[in-house]
């Protein structure tokens, strides 16, 4: 997308916004909401201002044809602080970071979710010890989802699998069963469903959003020798996915993905890929499911090795 001053004012504007909040945050103190288990962990959203894209999916004011959430990329460094990185509308993200949040040092588990089916994040799950949390960003009230969730290595919301308009979560547990948790919109969540076993021959699973063009939430795969699995979304919670299909090999050189949506603002999900190095490169989404990814762009030449959890 061509840079242009409307976007740098944006820009501009949305780290002003960050900064006064971040201020009235410190200058009110802690609020008399937060939950007894979690004092002190805080959460405020990066502001993108920008409309997520897909006017059947988001309205008659979104810019761009095909449906994509479009969020900051955030990470928890050792300290437990959060920092967020918006797009920079040229492809990439924002270098200058926007300081998100405290108090996460314990948190094993954090993923952003999207309540209201408008393409942009409310808040963020996490699970911290055995208990799972939901926190509204720009709070610090921390809701008790459940306990006994340290039975899961892997949990991510990878959009809205369950086909009901909010963000559903997937969870793996040790055995290598993959359940689905359809959320209630609020930060509730129903009973879990089972998709499948066998998902321990994945190292890490990824998705936010529709990478085929079908509509349908899907995600990417990496198993333990290096390949690239696709599983396309059925909007059905009953069977969320299809069969696999292979994208391509050699992904055992990253040591973390994600997706939090549209990064460079075409209108098509992408995924993000962290190096051994440290070094950030984005996969830009074609939305066919047969190449579901661009080559690779660098859009970070190094340090993102400082977060243990990207999100």
């Amino acid at each position: 997308m061509a840079k242009s001053s409307g976007l740098n004012t944006r820009r501009t504007l949305a780290r002003v916004t960050a900064a006064a909040l971040t201020a009235a945050l410190v200058a009110t103190g802690t609020s008399a909401a937060v939950a007894a288990d979690a004092p002190g962990r805080s959460a405020s959203q990066a502001p993108v201002d920008v409309k997520p894209s897909g006017a059947s999916k988001f309205g008659t004011g979104a810019e761009f044809d095909e449906y994509a959430p479009v969020n900051a990329l955030y990470g928890k460094d050792g300290n437990g602080e959060l920092w967020g990185y918006i797009p920079n509308f040229e492809g990439g993200l924002d270098q200058d970071r926007i300081w998100s949040g405290s108090g996460w040092d314990d948190a094993r588990f954090i993923t952003q979710v999207d309540h209201d089916d408008d393409g942009s994040s409310d808040g963020i799950w996490d699970v911290t010890g055995s208990t799972l949390s939901y926190t509204s960003w720009g709070t610090d009230y921390q809701l008790t989802v459940g306990k006994g969730w340290n039975i899961y290595n892997r949990l991510l919301s990878a959009g809205d699998l369950g086909g009901a308009g909010a963000d559903d979560l997937i969870a793996r547990d040790g055995s290598g069963v993959l359940w689905l948790y359809l959320g209630y919109g609020n930060g509730k969540l129903t009973q879990r469903y089972k998709v499948g076993a066998g998902w321990n021959i994945y190292t890490h699973i990824a998705g936010q959003g529709d990478l085929t063009g079908d509509g349908k939430d899907d995600i990417v795969a990496k198993d333990s020798s290096g390949v690239l699995w696709l599983y396309k979304g059925t909007g059905n919670y009953k069977a969320p996915f299809t069969s696999r299909s292979r994208i391509g090999g050699g992904w055992n050189t990253y040591n973390n993905l994600v997706s939090v949506g549209d990064i460079d603002i075409d209108g098509i999900t992408d995924l993000v890929a962290r190096d051994k190095t440290g070094a950030l490169y984005l996969y830009k989404g074609t939305g066919n499911a047969t190449a579901p990814f661009k080559s690779r762009v660098k859009i970070g030449s190094g340090g993102w090795n400082t977060y243990s959890i990207l999100f």
